[in-house]
């Protein structure tokens, strides 16, 4: 409010001396009016159009005094300064309005700049209160739009004054808490209590710029909520904390519930699994569950779809599940009823709590399976998906909630391993297969170091002379406890602990490095080829290529004399970017061949873009292989396919003279199987390969 937009009232009931001060004062820059009696100055005020009043103490009928007593009446002397101009002679008059609450006084004849220096303070002090005033509403009106609980601690009384919001968002009243700290740390969770003071004494000591912290409080109601609480120190110059101020906020939902689907998260479902643990421990008749649920084949929707449709899905997931327990199959959420939480990615839990049965998890995992069945409608298109769900049942052996959390997806684990699309109850049993394997990947990651692994080597055999045209390298781990064990023991372990990137290269390596010895070794070997499976994760792998040259030019290594094996899986995950890898292998002059042909799901549009040698026919078929048999059908179709392709035929899985004869009719060139050999060591394939053998290849009679 600026001097040229302040509005003054002058009152006085003589013409003269109004009208005299009027024009001055306008002259000064003021919006000036005159009136001449009380009732008008009454009228003016009741307008709100003034923002000053110079009012005469001597008038007719109502004087100044009592126009200035009915005013404070409802007006302060903020709100309304109020400076009463009288005679030099009226002391006491002045003393009596002071009383009465004016502001100031002014004489007759009035002194101009005495005027104009006390109209000015007067407005000054009611802009700044004015100021003040805007200011706290916007400070109490932001408090409360932010829903924020408010705290002030004076260091130096030990007083901490807690806002009416502070208090009611733990369930209290006003006079229900009192002003000391105890209050606020003794309701803080005992596991959060000393990092929340240390991170208090954190900020006092100058070592971060503000106090921050989330922590877990106490709420009237016996549960705990989560809390952010913020604020700043006020030191004095010698560095000691006078006070500190800041706010706290309920974050509970932001806590524990997951930002995508809205459902409870990890931390409530522990929280509230831990309770109900606790609880059976006083009740032995309790009886509830974990359902652990992951969707099939979510990464591939996930991949192919898009992650906005992979979104889309889950939330759609999330729906159905809730629709479908039944209202006593819940877990209880801040007042509200909850029967799934999301752990993270495509995992939900489901909390069955006061079962009558343990058939009864049973049948909510029954029906769950069959609610998701029906198909999602996602960007215009049908997407299927299915659930594999493992169960863990209550028992008076879990402590702690994360052990039968991760016993129900041992559970699922199993689910998956069966099949997919069902449910498994977890046992003792479960219990030592994982521990079991826990113990298998602990034993691998010393392998490598204590030397363990070792190649064998099976002999491919030209179907046409009978002599062995190569060997597959085929790793094998000597347990020092459990004998020589073949990859279906371990190469799963490997590759889910990613450990096969260091298991499949040392295999790749020895391999070599054994091809180049028989290579150097007799003349009659320069022409073998050593054949090496690739796992996925190698094929992925970026610097593959460069690393391969480098070590077939330390073992002087013709590239021709290797031979990767890659399977269908490896190359249809991703065939744009595996046409690109193949075709830098190929480049170096390395065979390549897909192993387990008609076992995946090779798209035959994009098997002529490979830059393959071979396809290798997996020995189910093979084993399956009759005059008119299914297995006959399956290589009579593959053969005329690969020969179209240029590509040779490698039979697997041979061991009778008559499948040999067949594979012949078809004109299949090599194979391998134990009718030739059954994977040797280095030694013994030496030895077979200075035998020179030949195998018999005549037909059998029809």
């Amino acid at each position: 409010m600026s001097s040229l937009q302040s509005r003054l009232l002058i009152v006085d009931d003589n013409e003269m001396n109004r009208d005299m001060l009027a024009r001055r004062l306008a002259r000064s820059g003021y919006l000036v009016d005159v009136v001449e009696s009380a009732e008008q100055l009454m009228q003016r005020v009741k307008q709100n159009t003034v923002d000053l009043v110079l009012l005469d103490i001597e008038m007719p009928e109502i004087s100044g005094l009592d126009a200035l007593k009915t005013l404070r009446e409802s007006h302060s002397p903020v709100d309304l300064p109020i400076i009463m101009v009288t005679a030099k002679s009226q002391s006491e008059d002045v003393v009596k309005a002071l009383n009465l609450g004016a502001n100031d006084y002014l004489t007759k004849p009035v002194d101009l700049p005495v005027a104009l220096a006390r109209i000015g303070t007067q407005l000054s002090h009611k802009r700044a209160q004015e100021a003040l005033r805007e200011s706290e509403e916007r400070y109490a009106l932001a408090a409360r739009g932010a829903n924020d609980g408010l705290w002030d601690w004076n260091i130096q009384t030990g007083h901490v004054y807690y806002s009416p919001r502070w208090k009611a968002m733990l369930g209290w009243h006003e006079n229900e808490i009192g002003n000391g700290p105890e209050e606020w740390f003794n309701r803080i969770h005992d596991a959060d209590r000393k990092r929340v003071k240390e991170e208090i004494t954190a900020h006092r000591n100058g070592s971060t710029p503000h106090f921050e912290s989330e922590h877990r409080m106490l709420h009237k109601d016996g549960t705990f909520r989560w809390m952010l609480n913020r604020g700043l120190a006020v030191f004095d110059d010698s560095g000691k904390t006078l006070r500190m101020a800041g706010s706290q906020t309920d974050i509970t939902e932001r806590k524990v519930s997951d930002p995508l689907t809205g459902l409870p998260n990890r931390l409530l479902f522990i929280d509230r699994l831990g309770r109900l643990i606790k609880h059976a421990k006083r009740r032995k008749d309790a009886l509830f569950a974990i359902l652990f649920l992951d969707l099939d084949g979510f990464k591939m929707i996930n991949d192919s779809m898009g992650h906005l449709i992979g979104d889309q899905l889950l939330l759609g997931v999330a729906n159905r599940l809730e629709k479908c327990l039944r209202s006593t199959d819940t877990v209880a959420r801040l007042g509200e009823s909850f029967t799934v939480a999301r752990l993270g990615g495509d995992e939900f839990t489901v909390l069955l709590d006061d079962l009558k049965d343990p058939n009864d998890a049973k049948s909510a995992a029954d029906r769950l399976m069959k609610a998701l069945a029906p198909p999602f409608i996602l960007g215009g298109k049908e997407v299927f998906t299915s659930v594999s769900i493992g169960i863990a049942l209550s028992n008076s052996a879990y402590d702690e909630p994360e052990d039968m959390l991760r016993d129900a997806d041992t559970a699922m684990y199993r689910a998956k391993s069966l099949g997919k699309a069902r449910f498994e109850v977890f046992d003792a049993d479960m219990r030592a297969s994982v521990m079991a394997r826990l113990q298998l990947e602990t034993d691998l990651r010393g392998a490598l170091e204590r030397e363990e692994f070792l190649n064998f080597y099976q002999p491919i055999v030209s179907l046409d002379s009978g002599r062995i045209v190569g060997f597959e390298a085929l790793l094998r781990w000597q347990h020092p406890t459990r004998g020589l064990l073949g990859p279906e023991e371990f190469i799963l372990v490997a590759e889910e602990t990613g450990l096969i990137r260091e298991l499949g290269w040392w295999n790749l390596r020895e391999a070599c490095r054994q091809m180049s010895d028989w290579r150097t070794g007799s003349n009659g070997c320069q022409d073998l080829i050593i054949s090496v499976n690739l796992s996925a994760k190698q094929f992925l792998q970026p610097n593959l290529v460069v690393d391969i040259r480098k070590l077939l030019h330390e073992l002087s290594l013709s590239p021709g004399a290797l031979k990767l094996e890659i399977t269908e899986s490896a190359v249809m995950a991703d065939p744009s970017a595996a046409v690109e890898m193949l075709q830098q292998i190929k480049a170096i002059g390395i065979r390549l061949a897909i192993d387990d042909f008609g076992t995946g799901y090779s798209s035959l549009s994009y098997l002529h873009r490979f830059p393959l040698d071979t396809l290798k026919i997996d020995r189910s078929f093979i084993r399956d292989m009759q005059d008119e048999g299914e297995g006959m059908e399956i290589a009579r179709t593959i053969l005329p396919m690969a020969n179209n392709l240029r590509l040779d035929v490698v039979a697997e899985g041979v061991e009778t003279l008559e499948q040999v004869a067949l594979l012949k009719q078809l004109h299949c060139k090599y194979a391998q199987g134990y009718y030739f050999s059954k994977p040797l060591s280095a030694e013994n394939s030496t030895a077979l390969l200075e035998g020179e053998p030949t195998w018999q290849m005549c037909e059998q009679s029809r």
